[in-house]
């Protein structure tokens, strides 16, 4: 069949989810450097791998077999939700490298981070896709030989450096600004670089799926395969080529399993393939198969979202603006430091979807992100970003500082941080050790024993209280006389008194003792007398 006979139609599906953050607190900046919602990312993750990448992932496997080869499709996997995958659902994985084995399935090269680097930095964009295609390679076993911006981010000067880096097609949006009088069913290339081919995305069919397949005001509801199909058909005598793009969340998540939509994704394969002139192509079998109409200028970047088709969805506002430039400010020195986490953490926070919670104006597929977007309002994402944001330089200027008084700086409190776990250290030690002296000493002495040691210290304190009190009196004693207090004369005068009546007492005693003595004496020189008397009244006859 030539060229000119040939009709293709390609379903690209884009497949991204981003590390949501925690609400970070001021007050944890310099103190807290951990930045992810882990129950809310694990959660989402794993509900949208039940909903939709592992049945859908079926569905589609089952095409390509049931097919044989007919049925083609291409996907683009950021760097961020394989690590999701890898964290959280590594069966979804598993399902994607079992799709890129059949050869039916083409993967997409993008950023790693699913940023907006390409608006900040040609360096820091193609440093991203190399990473990304590193990893497509490690995890699923494809490398890229197309390519897709974030959010299908594109312009004149994109698409140059895009094939530069070797690429042969990229995918963007249709924009009508873009476009003017020319149609989307065509291939274009790169205006700069023409060896870059260019698919535009056919938003109206593309958006009948996405977003109006359940809507049951539109006028074509309830929408199937057939119908679907019979509109394609319509194209073909004035296209060569029709882009059907969306998010992969289409099938099971944003359009619930009850919509039908599982069933009009099981019957459109078939229904192009029978009533239709066109066939299922990945995006690079188009380039090698087709060749550009004409060159398609872009002077301005253009992307997927909203009505505007432009960037306004990330970079609208003075919050988003502000946002993203304090990040890509830091991007010179992060790229110089070689700290492990402080380059994941940079990864993570260049994911597109921080910026797009910020926006103040919701179009098209704004109500879709809002199923995901964890802020009450764009002020609350705004807020927590930039909190996250300061703490994050406030590491990155402790590994790479802005000049050389910034680094005296971190090297002193670098050896002051370094004393300080060593002084922790030895307290810790000294506590463990008394701990386990006090035990042994404990487990040595008997109860008996204690008590006897108390009973020795009671005795010890009594003693030492009366000899204190001792020593108390005969410093009194012996103190310099001064002139006494009131309370002194009173004590002066109580001694006097006790003075005076032990003399007095001591007198009569003597007085007493005296008194005895003289009785005595006077009792015993009349017992000696009285043999006497009678020896005389015997000689004198007398009685």
């Amino acid at each position: 069949m030539s060229t000119a006979q040939k009709k293709a139609i390609c379903l690209y599906f884009q497949v991204h989810q981003p590390f949501r953050l925690r609400r970070y607190r001021f007050f944890e900046m310099g103190h807290e450097h951990y930045y992810y919602d882990d129950f809310m990312n694990e959660s989402i993750l794993r509900k949208i791998a039940n909903n939709c990448y592992l049945p859908a992932n079926r569905i589609l496997l089952d095409l390509i077999n049931k097919h044989k080869g007919k049925f083609r499709v291409t996907f683009s996997l950021t760097g961020i939700v394989i690590d999701q995958f890898r964290l959280y659902a590594p069966e979804v994985l598993a399902s994607f490298r079992e799709l890129a084995e059949t050869g039916c399935v083409e993967f997409l090269a993008e950023t790693n981070s699913h940023s907006l680097a390409s608006l900040m930095s040609r360096e820091r964009y193609e440093l991203q896709v190399k990473v990304h295609g590193e990893k497509m390679i490690e995890h699923i076993g494809y490398e890229p030989t197309s390519i897709r911006n974030t959010e299908l981010i594109y312009s004149d000067e994109i698409g140059s450096w895009m094939a530069e880096m070797g690429y042969k097609a990229v995918v963007t949006e249709g924009a009508k600004h873009i476009l003017g009088w020319k149609s989307p069913n065509y291939l274009y290339c790169n205006a700069i670089n023409p060896r870059l081919k260019v698919l535009l995305r056919n938003y109206t069919l593309s958006d009948d799926i996405a977003f109006r397949f359940s809507n049951k005001s539109w006028p074509s509801y309830p929408l199937t395969a057939e119908k679907y199909a019979s509109w394609i058909k319509g194209l073909a005598s004035a296209s060569e080529l029709v882009n059907i793009f969306m998010d992969y969340e289409t099938f099971g998540e944003h359009q619930k399993k009850e919509t039908g939509i599982f069933d009009f994704l099981k019957h459109l394969p078939e229904m192009i393939i029978k009533k239709t002139p066109f066939n299922f192509m990945t995006v690079s079998e188009v380039a090698d198969h087709y060749q550009p109409v004409s060159l398609l200028h872009v002077p301005t970047p253009i992307s997927w979202a909203d009505e505007e088709r432009d960037l306004t969805a990330w970079m609208g506002n003075e919050l988003q603006t502000a946002a993203v430039n304090k990040l890509y400010s830091l991007s010179d020195r992060v790229g110089r430091c070689n700290n492990d986490q402080l380059i994941r953490d940079w990864v993570y926070l260049q994911s597109s979807d921080h910026f797009y919670y910020m926006s103040t104006k919701f179009f098209s597929d704004g109500a879709v992100h809002a199923y995901f977007n964890p802020y009450e309002n764009p002020y609350q994402a705004f807020m927590n970003y930039m909190n996250v944001l300061s703490d994050f330089e406030i590491r990155l200027n402790a590994v790479c500082p802005l000049n050389v008084h910034d680094e005296e700086v971190n090297r002193l409190s670098a050896a002051i941080g370094v004393k300080d776990k060593t002084i922790r250290e030895l307290q810790e030690k000294l506590t463990k050790m008394e701990k386990v002296t006090t035990r042994a000493i404990k487990k040595k002495t008997p109860a008996t024993a204690r008590k006897a040691a108390a009973a020795k210290a009671e005795q010890k304190a009594a003693s030492a209280t009366k000899a204190a009190v001792a020593k108390d009196e005969q410093t009194a004693g012996s103190a310099t006389v001064k002139a006494p207090s009131s309370a002194e004369k009173k004590g002066t005068a109580a001694t006097k008194k006790t003075a005076t009546t032990k003399r007095k007492a001591a007198a009569s005693t003597t007085e007493k003792t005296a008194a005895s003595k003289s009785k005595a004496s006077t009792a015993a020189k009349m017992k000696a007398a009285t043999p006497k008397t009678k020896a005389v009244r015997k000689k004198t006859g007398s009685k």
